[in-house]
């Protein structure tokens, strides 16, 4: 695995540029990334270029053997590019302009500024394409931060009934699948299709659906398009995109078809303070971060990515300036994030970023060295990682296990925020609440596709999948393995309909039954039997299947029907991780109950051991 770094040279000094590359390489560093934010600096104005700069950067990074990857400077449109065209910017869910003057203000429907962005794009990669420092590209940068997938631009609507009438056909086929008939809402043409924002109430979920796919799918075709300049431009280059924690908007694994490498940034204190943990996590690992966070993003993006390519962009080192707090990391955290990417098969981590910039949006965003141009406290911590990583050159990860895949899809999760049925339910966190109980119990874990291969996994887990495509009903028929399934798999068709035979639709000979009804508890509600907190979402299954796990009030919690385990309730850590461990043992893995704040992975013969609370790492051979 590779070490790196994200630098702005256009932020500092000429004179210090050659030092800080000396620098990068004497802590350990082979990798540096540069570019993506540098658009006003290359074309100050429209057609005039100034490349003298950048080339000076590019041969000081290079002189110092330093392998470059190049962003292309698409996410921070400069100011004279939005007076040519103000209607490029993007326009959010209240129906308010996303202005210039910070950064990601464009619409990614825009046919001029997509135009634009192929321009700039293919100025860079001719530039530098051929540059033998320059050993790969990022496109843009962090697609849809900001929440910027979706624009509802008039270029979005116009777009948005193209897409439709190309996947529905006829304005009756759209009618009928989204069930217009209901509160009068069908059509007559596409031309008569909205954007589903701006209703008095909530629009048709179907509608919702269909924006949200349309969005992802605008994401993708954006970032082709440079993709393809790139290979012209750039052949025999690794491309790479830089997603992020937590987000959803756009499906990772069709961007992951079009690049090489996916990355992903990554900020665990930043994510701890951030999203859905409890107030009792958020102290334990305030400094540290929740010991599942980076790892669960790890093993989604390398289930996301051709051939399992991943790596770490950005890597927090320091006290971030976004979050509502930012506490800096304990002693040997850095590392210890370095060195469990390492176990999940990472090529490569990148800090970010060498030196913490005195002016902008980011002042208080720590680096490797502090404004003064010294070392920060982790600049030491990627000396030791990078003496660490040493250790283990020509390490054979063909022998690492596969224990458990766990099945997430992009559009479950949609489907989730659309409709949820009972507040802060959602797919995504219900794959991460199966995730972390498998952690916990010290096995590898594969977040895979439904399109996956699941016949070398002993073991398949589907926290929630609404949508069950048939290759997924075919793959767990002909499946040996112990499979676990949550709720509201199988409960809505791919136009977000309830199945005619109900939930879980296809999966209903799997279970041995169906679901009668779906209730969503409120938190003082919550069931709290022997077995921990459930609750939330309950199904109610009437069927074959044996009960194999009883709540309080005469509740089942989970059935069972020959090796396939259905949990009806919302997947609390503490209830799954009872129904997890008991269909871990019958499938024979080797479970641990691995103490609080520890984790493990293996990668091939070594076992890496992270401690959370003690911010310590070690490592063992098998």
């Amino acid at each position: 695995m590779d070490l790196g770094v994200c630098y702005y040279p256009e932020h500092w000094p000429e004179d210090r540029w050659a030092i800080d590359a000396a620098q990068m390489r004497e802590v350990g560093l082979s990798r540096v990334r540069i570019g993506e934010f540098a658009w006003s600096r290359i074309e100050p104005k429209p057609g005039r270029f100034d490349w003298g700069w950048l080339d000076r950067a590019v041969e000081a990074l290079h002189e110092a053997g330093l392998g470059i990857i190049m962003g292309t400077p698409t996410a921070t449109p400069p100011k004279w590019v939005v007076d040519q065209m103000p209607d490029m910017i993007a326009i959010d869910r209240d129906g308010k302009p996303r202005g210039h003057g910070s950064r990601r203000h464009y619409c990614f429907s825009h046919a001029g500024y997509r135009a634009e962005a192929a321009r700039i794009t293919r100025a860079v990669a001719q530039r530098y394409g051929g540059h033998p420092g320059v050993v790969a590209w990022q496109t843009d940068n962090e697609y849809g931060c900001h929440d910027t997938v979706q624009s509802f631009s008039g270029s979005a609507r116009d777009a948005f009934r193209t897409w439709l009438a190309t996947r529905y056909g006829s304005i009756e086929a759209l009618n009928a699948a989204w069930g217009n008939v209901f509160w009068s809402m069908e059509y007559r043409s596409f031309d008569e299709v909205e954007l589903p924002n701006l209703t008095v109430t909530e629009a048709n979920p179907a509608h919702w659906l269909a924006f949200r796919r349309f969005s992802s799918d605008q994401v993708i075709a954006f970032n082709r398009i440079q993709v393809d300049i790139l290979r012209e431009c750039s052949p025999g280059r690794d491309i790479t995109h830089n997603a992020m924690g937590f987000y959803t908007g756009y499906d990772h694994h069709d961007l992951a078809a079009d690049i090489d490498v996916l990355g992903w940034d990554s900020y665990p204190l930043g994510f701890l303070e951030m999203f859905r943990f409890s107030e009792e996590e958020k102290r334990a690992y305030a400094h540290q971060g929740h010991p599942d966070i980076a790892a669960f993003h790890h093993d989604l993006y390398r289930g996301c990515a051709i051939d399992g390519r991943w790596s770490v962009l950005e890597q927090q080192p320091g006290p971030v300036n976004w979050a509502r707090y930012n506490p800096a990391p304990l002693p040997g955290m850095v590392k210890l994030w370095t060195m469990e990417a390492f176990a999940h098969g990472a090529e490569l981590v990148s800090y970010f970023r060498w030196r913490q910039c005195p002016r902008a949006q980011e002042q208080m965003h720590a680096g490797l060295l502090r404004p003064d141009g010294e070392p920060a406290p982790a600049f030491a911590e990627a000396r030791e990682a990078a003496d660490a990583l040493g250790e283990f050159q020509g390490l054979d990860q063909s022998a690492t296990p596969r224990h458990a895949a766990i099945v997430f899809a992009y559009d479950a999760e949609w489907i989730t925020q659309i409709q949820p049925q009972g507040q802060g339910r959602s797919a995504l966190w219900a794959a991460f609440a199966c995730y972390s109980a498998l952690r916990k119990l010290g096995l590898n874990i594969d977040i895979v596709a439904p399109s996956a291969d699941l016949s070398d996994y002993p073991m398949v887990v589907i926290p929630c999948l609404p949508i069950v495509p048939d290759a997924l009903v075919a793959a767990l028929e002909d499946y040996e393995g112990e499979v676990v399934i949550g709720p509201r798999t199988g409960s809505r068709d791919d136009d977000f309909a309830i199945p005619h035979n109900l939930a879980p639709g296809k999966l209903g000979p799997l279970v041995g039954g169906t679901i009668t009804l779906s209730e969503s508890l409120p938190d003082r509600l919550d069931e709290r039997g022997s077995h921990g907190v459930t609750g939330g979402w309950y199904d109610h299954y009437s069927g074959k299947a044996e009960p194999a796990m009883e709540g309080e009030r005469d509740q089942t919690l989970c059935w069972k029907h020959g090796r396939v385990r259905l949990c009806t309730t919302w997947p609390d850590r503490s209830a799954f991780a009872t129904v997890l461990e008991q269909a871990a043992r019958d499938a024979k893995l080797p479970v641990q109950n691995l103490p609080e704040g520890i984790r493990e992975r293996q990668i091939g013969n070594v076992i890496v051991r992270s401690d959370y609370l003690n911010a310590e790492t070690s490592w063992r051979t098998t």
